[in-house]
């Protein structure tokens, strides 16, 4: 089954710019995981090796659409940026870089087009509905994902974010929450 999910794109353009650009803070890719009913701490555990890089939990929320045009949808993505473990000074620069990727408006939106386009086989998958579609990811992982094309994105910050989380407990970890705001569509047949 073919599916829109546009945050797959997201994550993984900022998992593989992110560690291009700080690969002294990360020994792989930056790990990003979707809400669940889960800890922190059941997250670290799975792979203690990175306990000591900054992660991202994310959550896909929709947009009221504003406009007549019902083909272009804007969403946002909320993610929580954590660091468990040693110094805060690879959460601040996660932060920094994703600001720098994603707060161009429609630069940031082509540069992530671009970044598809690369990723993508020299031919897309076959239509559906009308819409073209793409293989993403890897091995097992790999599934049909509807081909975005991105408009705009713009980040920010709510004031709630804050520095530290579980201030009366003996485990502290560094913590920070960003929104980004996104406008795409579907792409039709190449």
């Amino acid at each position: 089954m073919v599916i829109d999910y546009p945050p797959v794109f997201i994550n993984s353009y900022l998992s593989e710019k992110i560690s291009e650009s700080l690969p002294d803070y990360f020994g792989g890719s930056v790990k990003f995981f979707p809400t669940q009913p889960s800890t922190i701490e059941a997250l670290t555990e799975n792979s203690p090796e990175d306990s000591d890089e900054p992660f991202a939990v994310y959550d896909r929320m929709f947009r009221m659409r504003r406009k007549p045009f019902p083909h272009i949808r804007t969403e946002q993505l909320l993610y929580y940026f954590y660091k468990t473990a040693g110094g805060i000074e690879p959460l601040v620069q996660t932060i920094q870089k994703v600001q720098d990727l994603l707060d161009n408006g429609d630069e940031s939106a082509s540069d992530i087009n671009a970044w598809i386009k690369g990723k993508a086989s020299s031919s897309p998958g076959d239509p559906v509905d009308g819409h073209s579609t793409i293989r993403f990811g890897s091995g097992a992982s790999a599934r049909d994902f509807y081909l975005p094309y991105f408009h705009e994105t713009k980040i920010y910050q709510l004031e709630e974010a804050r520095d530290i989380i579980n201030f009366g407990t003996a485990k502290t970890y560094a913590g920070n929450k960003i929104i980004i705001d996104y406008d795409w569509h579907k792409c039709g047949p190449a």
